[in-house]
């Protein structure tokens, strides 16, 4: 795997982190997961699952095909536009840019 694929999810993260510091709130998942699928493709969401489980404490409750069956549950599930706006809005003031993201 290249460095920039490999830093594309670690750049997510740092984001996801900043914008929610104490966590994503449940209400907010299916429009974080719809704004993630609009920028990212099936090999950076398992990227970014990886990475999710990596962080995770050993034997934590939460896996890597958790985390990918979560994004496939729920996918395809539309979030209104206040909860897009409001999950944006946590994440450009973690320093997510609101153009497109570049893997590079």
């Amino acid at each position: 795997m290249s460095q920039s694929v490999r830093s594309l999810p670690h750049r997510m993260l740092t984001w996801l982190r900043a914008g929610y510091p104490s966590g994503v709130p449940g209400h907010d998942y299916i429009a974080l997961l719809g704004i993630l699928h609009r920028q990212l493709t099936d090999v950076e969401v398992d990227d970014l699952a990886a990475e999710l489980a990596s962080i995770c404490a050993p034997g934590a409750p939460v896996t890597e095909d958790d985390i990918r069956d979560l994004i496939g549950a729920r996918i395809h599930e539309q979030a209104d536009e206040l909860a897009t706006a409001r999950v944006s809005a946590h994440l450009a003031r973690g320093g997510w840019p609101l153009a497109t993201i570049a893997a590079d």
